[in-house]
C-alpha cells in the first residue's frame, strides 16, 4: 500500500544510543509475553489472535527500550521492556474488545477493574482474569519496591490516565468526531501514555524527581513537551495504520487536515513543525527555567543532579523512540532513513541543529514592536444569551469610588477618564446577572483590581532585564492573602491596598479549604504573569501549546470561576470539579474568552505597548501567516472551543452526573454552574464590545501622555510602585 504522504524532515539534535543489553531483553521479553498468554491468544473466544510470535518479533519492543534507555542495567531493561510489551498489548487488546465494537459500557467496567492491580497501599488481592491483568500484577510487584511512595502516587495517576482516558477515544470513534487541536493535544498526553513513560524514565535512570518540585511549572513543561514530542511523532508514523487501516480518528495529522482544511502532506508537515517547536521548548526550559527552580526551591546538589539526569533520560527517549519508529513493522516508515537528512549538509555529532529548526527558533526571538493597525473583528460564535444585572448602575458608582479610595487613579497607571471608560462593572453584571448588590460590587472590584494589575505589571517588568523583580513582586503580593485573613503587611500602594481589602471581604466568610483553593487561584495568575515577564525579557514569542496553557493563568479566569464553584460546594463535591470532563468544560470557556481578548487587544498590545503574549501573534509567528489570516485561525479555534463546550455540556456532564449518582437537586446545581460559565463567556464578549480600552483613539491618547502611560526613566517605576 502506498504511503499517504512523504515523511517530513524531523528535528533531532540528540543522537540515539543503543543499550548493549538488547539481546538479553529480547530473549527475556519473548518468554515473558508467552508466559502471560500475550502470544497466540485471541481477544475473546472465537476472536482474532491479537499477537502472533512473528508479529511480536517484528514490533521489537526490546529495541524500543534499548534505544530509549541506553544506559540502564540488563535487569532494569528487562523490566522496562516488559512494561512496554504490556502497554502495547493492552492497546491492541482494548482495540479488539472495545474500540472496534464501540462497547462503551463494557470498556468502563474493564478499565475500572484494572485499578485493583495498582494498590496505593498493601498487596494486590484481586485475581487476574486476562493477560492484561496478569501482566500488570507482575509488573507492579516487581517495580514498586524500588521506588518511593511519592513516585508511586504519580505513577498510579499517569497509569490510570493512560487506561481510563481510552474512553475518550471510544466516544469519539462512536460519534465519528475528530477533536479540535487544543482538546486533542491535551487528551493525547493522557491517552498516549508519555507521562507514564516519563515516570518509567525515573526507574531506568535511577533518579527520582524530588517531590517538592515534581509538580512545578518547569517539571510539568519538561514532561508535557516530552509527551507531545513522543505522541505527535507517533501520529506521523502511525497515520496509515490508525486512520486508513483501523478507522481511528485520534491522530493530529487528521485533526489538522480537518481543522485547517489542508492536504494530508501539509498536515503532516504542520504536525512536524509542532514537534520541532515542542522539542525546542523542552531545551529552552532546561537551560532557562531549571536553574531558577533549583535556586527557588534550594535543592541540594544531589537533587539537582537527579533532575538533570531525568531530563537527559527524557531526551534519550525522544531520540531512541524516533529511531525505533523508523525500524518497527508497526509503523509507516518507507524512506524513513531519509527523513531528517539534508544532502550536502554538515554531518557529525551536534550538526543536525545547524540544519533543522534554527530559523524558526531564531524567529521567536527577533520580534520588534511595529505598527499593525486596527483589527477587522470577525463574526464571533456566541450562542449564549447575555443578561445584565439590573443593579449595574450602583455597581458602577461603587467601583469608581472604591478605585479612587484605593488610589488606582492617582499613581500614574490610570486616569479617572480611563477608569470610567473601561466600565468593568458591566462585565461583572453579565457574569452574575442574578447577584445581590454586595456580590456585584465585590465582583466589580476584583475585575478592577485584576485589570489594574494587567496594565501596571507589564510597565514595571516587561521591558527591562530584571529577573528577580517580577518574582519579588509576586511573592510580596501573596503576603496580602493570609489564610488567617489577619497577618498581612501594611500595604504601600494602590495594588496592595486593593488586594488587602478584597481578600478580607472575600476570604473571611469562606471555610478553610475554599480559602486555600481561592488563594491558589490568585497565585496561579501571579505566577503566570512572572512567566510573561520572563518571555518579554528574553524577547521570546512562546511556543503555541505553552502559550495556550499559560494564557488561562494570565487571564485570571480561574479566579472568577472558583467563586462559582464554592457557591455550590454544599451540593457538589470537589471530586466532581476535579474530573477531566469538568476541567475540559472550564478550559473550553477560558480559551474562548482568552482568544477573544487577544483579538480585541492585538493593536493595543503589539503596536502601543510592545508586548509579545498574544495568540494572534503566536499564530502569525508559528504559521508564518498574515495578521488577518491569524485572526481567522484564532476565531476558528474559538468556535471549536465553544462547540466543544456545548458537546461536553450536553453529553459528558449528564453522563458524569449519572456516574456520581447525583440527586435531582445536585443536577440542578450542576446545570446552574454550567449556566454561569455560559454567562461568563457572553459577558466577556459584551464587555469587549462596550469598553473603550481597545479603541485606537484612546490608545493614541494614552501614548500622548493623557491616558495611563507611566513616566519613564531609570528607577522611576520602582520608586512609584513601592514608595509608601
Amino acid at each position: 500500500m502506498p504511503q499517504p504522504f512523504e515523511l517530513p524532515e524531523f528535528y533531532m539534535v540528540h543522537p540515539a544510543r543503543l543499550n548493549p543489553n538488547l539481546e538479553v531483553a529480547r530473549a527475556h521479553t519473548r518468554k515473558w509475553a508467552r508466559d502471560f498468554d500475550m502470544v497466540d491468544t485471541p481477544a475473546y473466544a472465537g476472536g482474532e489472535i491479537i499477537w502472533t510470535e512473528a508479529k511480536l518479533e517484528a514490533m521489537d519492543y526490546a529495541l524500543l527500550c534499548a534505544y530509549t534507555h541506553p544506559e540502564c542495567s540488563a535487569e532494569i531493561l528487562n523490566l522496562i521492556t516488559d512494561w512496554y510489551v504490556w502497554v502495547f498489548f493492552f492497546d491492541d487488546h482494548f482495540l479488539e474488545l472495545y474500540k472496534k465494537p464501540k462497547d462503551i459500557k463494557g470498556a468502563k467496567v474493564y478499565l475500572d477493574g484494572l485499578r485493583a492491580f495498582m494498590p496505593l497501599h498493601g498487596e494486590i488481592t484481586a485475581k487476574p482474569a486476562n493477560p492484561v491483568e496478569a501482566g500488570l500484577k507482575d509488573l507492579w510487584e516487581r517495580t514498586i519496591p524500588m521506588m518511593s511512595q511519592e513516585w508511586k502516587v504519580r505513577f498510579i495517576e499517569s497509569t490510570l490516565n493512560l487506561l481510563v482516558e481510552c474512553m475518550w477515544e471510544i466516544i469519539n470513534i462512536d460519534e465519528g468526531r475528530v477533536a479540535n487541536p487544543i482538546d486533542y493535544i491535551e487528551m493525547r498526553r493522557k491517552v498516549g501514555g508519555a507521562p507514564w513513560s516519563a515516570n518509567l524514565v525515573e526507574v531506568a535512570v535511577g533518579a527520582e524527581v524530588p517531590d517538592p518540585v515534581a509538580r512545578t511549572r518547569p517539571m510539568r513543561v519538561l514532561r508535557d513537551t516530552f509527551a507531545d514530542g513522543v505522541h505527535l511523532r507517533n501520529d506521523v508514523f502511525s497515520y496509515q495504520r490508525e486512520v486508513e487501516e483501523e478507522g481511528e480518528n485520534a491522530n493530529l495529522v487528521l485533526v489538522l487536515e480537518t481543522a485547517l482544511g489542508c492536504t494530508t502532506q501539509e498536515a503532516a508537515e504542520a504536525t512536524n513543525d509542532l514537534i520541532t517547536s515542542r522539542m525546542q521548548q523542552f531545551e529552552h526550559t532546561v537551560f532557562t527555567e531549571l536553574p531558577i527552580m533549583f535556586e527557588q526551591y534550594r535543592l541540594r546538589p544531589d537533587e539537582r543532579m537527579a533532575v538533570l539526569v531525568y531530563a537527559r533520560g527524557l531526551q534519550d527517549w525522544q531520540s531512541g523512540g524516533h529511531e525505533w519508529h523508523m525500524r518497527s513493522s508497526r509503523y509507516m516508515n518507507q524512506n524513513a532513513d531519509k527523513a531528517g537528512w539534508v544532502p550536502g549538509g554538515p554531518t557529525g555529532l551536534g550538526t543536525l541543529g545547524t540544519r533543522f529548526g534554527i530559523p524558526g527558533r531564531f524567529k521567536r526571538f527577533t520580534h520588534t514592536p511595529h505598527a499593525v493597525g486596527p483589527v477587522a473583528l470577525p463574526d464571533f460564535t456566541m450562542p449564549f444569551k447575555l443578561t445584565l444585572n439590573p443593579l449595574l448602575d450602583k455597581a458602577r458608582q461603587h467601583a469608581f469610588e472604591w478605585a479612587r479610595v484605593m488610589g488606582y487613579t492617582s499613581e500614574g497607571v490610570w486616569t479617572d477618564r480611563a477608569m470610567v471608560g473601561y466600565d468593568l462593572p458591566i462585565c461583572a453584571a453579565g457574569i452574575d446577572p442574578d447577584g445581590t448588590q454586595e456580590e456585584l460590587n465585590l465582583a466589580s472590584d476584583w475585575l478592577t483590581w485584576g485589570t489594574y494589575g494587567d496594565d501596571m505589571f507589564p510597565k514595571l517588568f516587561f521591558h527591562g532585564r530584571d529577573l528577580a523583580g517580577p518574582r519579588a513582586f509576586a511573592e510580596r503580593t501573596k503576603e496580602f492573602m493570609p489564610l488567617d485573613c489577619v497577618t498581612m503587611p501594611a500595604p504601600t500602594n494602590a495594588w496592595e491596598r486593593g488586594l488587602a481589602d478584597l481578600w478580607v471581604r472575600t476570604a473571611l466568610p469562606m471555610p478553610d479549604n475554599h480559602r486555600t483553593q481561592f488563594r491558589r487561584a490568585v497565585a496561579t495568575m501571579l505566577d503566570a504573569w512572572v512567566w510573561e515577564a520572563d518571555c518579554h525579557q528574553q524577547n521570546r514569542i512562546p511556543d503555541p501549546v505553552d502559550y495556550i496553557e499559560m494564557r488561562r493563568g494570565t487571564f485570571g479566569s480561574d479566579l472568577t470561576m472558583s467563586l462559582a464553584r464554592f457557591a455550590r460546594a454544599d451540593l457538589i463535591p470537589d471530586e466532581f470539579f476535579a474530573t477531566s470532563q469538568v476541567r475540559g468544560l472550564e478550559d473550553s470557556a477560558q480559551d474562548q474568552a482568552c482568544f477573544l481578548n487577544d483579538i480585541f487587544s492585538y493593536q493595543k498590545e503589539i503596536e502601543y505597548e510592545g508586548e509579545l503574549l498574544n495568540m494572534v501573534l503566536v499564530v502569525q509567528n508559528f504559521l508564518n501567516c498574515s495578521k488577518d489570516q491569524a485572526v481567522g485561525i484564532v476565531n476558528d479555534l474559538m468556535t471549536a472551543r465553544v462547540e466543544q463546550f456545548i458537546r461536553t455540556r450536553d453529553h459528558e456532564i449528564p453522563a458524569l452526573c449519572e456516574e456520581f449518582g447525583f440527586t435531582a437537586e445536585q443536577r440542578r446545581a450542576v446545570d446552574s454552574y454550567v449556566c454561569e460559565l455560559q454567562d461568563w463567556m457572553a459577558a466577556v464578549l459584551n464587555w469587549h464590545r462596550k469598553t473603550v480600552r481597545y479603541e485606537e483613539a484612546d490608545l493614541a491618547r494614552a501614548r500622548g501622555g493623557h491616558g495611563f502611560a507611566l513616566p519613564t526613566g531609570f528607577g522611576t517605576s520602582a520608586v512609584r510602585m513601592f514608595a509608601p
